[in-house]
């Protein structure tokens, strides 16, 4: 079942209740950006909660999509449609998520509630502490834009900090994904003094789902799979691979994945004229990213993005493919250099 947490009402919480018994039903809300992700990044951990129960789980995200509503209905979680402009600057519209999570915290009552990725932790944290009953959790898989190179903005990146500070000092604890995040954010002062903060490697990818293949024969393919951002590397990969290609390497290039509102996101019209030179192709989107793997040869992530541990990269080297990335906080972890892959300065 799909509810709008904005035309849901949003009345009165109610008295306080005492923190749940360890073995009780709990309500966890799981609060995201992207709906797709709860699928593709966050399964088994939704899986494992509802496993875990009774417990009634319930996920909250913007702009739904019903293949993904029936998966999540399937595995045993509601939906909820949060509205949320995930790449926009606009206060009024974040101000508009900020009074919608806290209607939905109203009318859910979780006990529980993680939110991952930049607003859902800002907004949902800034909710939670008008909520003192709930255990509220933070999982930061990347610091993103904000803090990228692209981001030329100090004081853009000095307010994004200061948000994050009053979100993420509700979090009972804060999870990432490498040790140049936990350090920059405490350089940031985005951390509090004794916060908890728990170091874990990666979202981590499904085995029976992603297995060693073996490469194919006949000319090498390269293949990136990010959204298409600058800050992954895109035209990085491009320019290499017209280098390649001037020297006359016999090789595919190819580039999956979805366009990005965010600011460092590339354009239809970009990307055609990268297509019509005939030096890499553009697969798509998809939601299976196996098959495309399965027919590489090569994984490359150029990025130069403030990444947590690429989800992407786990997935190639679980199907056995090669690995080349950058030294970038997040890809340099999930290489050892001649190895697995090699690493390559960013830019």
């Amino acid at each position: 079942m799909v509810e709008d947490v904005d035309s849901a009402s949003a009345g009165a919480s109610g008295p306080p209740e005492a923190p749940c018994a360890p073995d009780a039903r709990l309500k966890i809300l799981v609060i995201a950006s992207l709906t797709r992700s709860l699928v593709n990044f966050r399964r088994s951990l939704l899986e494992e909660l509802v496993a875990s129960g009774p417990h009634d789980v319930v996920a909250a995200a913007p702009e739904p999509d019903s293949e993904t509503v029936d998966e999540l209905s399937r595995m045993g979680v509601g939906f909820r449609v949060l509205p949320m402009a995930r790449a926009s600057t606009n206060p009024f519209a974040d101000l508009r998520t900020l009074a919608a999570l806290i209607a939905l915290f109203r009318r859910e009552r979780p006990d529980v509630v993680l939110a991952y990725t930049q607003k859902p932790i800002i907004y949902g944290g800034l909710a939670a502490r008008l909520f003192p009953r709930v255990r509220y959790f933070a999982m930061q898989s990347g610091l993103g834009y904000a803090f990228s190179e692209e981001n030329k903005s100090v004081w853009f990146r000095r307010f994004v900090a200061l948000l994050y500070r009053f979100g993420i000092k509700r979090a009972e604890a804060v999870f990432v994904f490498n040790g140049d995040d936990e350090r920059d954010m405490r350089a940031l002062g985005i951390l509090h003094h004794g916060q908890k903060v728990v170091q874990v490697p990666g979202s981590g990818v499904d085995l029976d789902r992603f297995r060693a293949s073996p490469v194919p024969a006949g000319a090498p393919t390269f293949l990136l799979i990010a959204r298409l951002m600058k800050d992954k590397g895109l035209y990085e990969f491009i320019d290499a691979a017209r280098r390649l290609r001037s020297e006359g390497l016999e090789a595919r290039f190819q580039i999956l994945g979805p366009f990005d509102a965010n600011p460092a996101g590339i354009s239809a019209a970009e990307l055609d004229a990268v297509q019509r030179e005939g030096v890499v192709e553009y697969l798509g989107e998809t939601k299976d990213v196996r098959p495309y793997l399965a027919a590489s040869s090569v994984f490359v992530l150029p990025s130069f993005h403030r990444e947590g541990l690429p989800r992407s990269i786990l997935e190639a080297m679980a199907t056995g493919r090669a690995i080349v990335t950058t030294t970038m906080p997040g890809c340099r972890e999930t290489v050892v250099e001649g190895e697995n892959g090699i690493l390559v300065p960013p830019r």
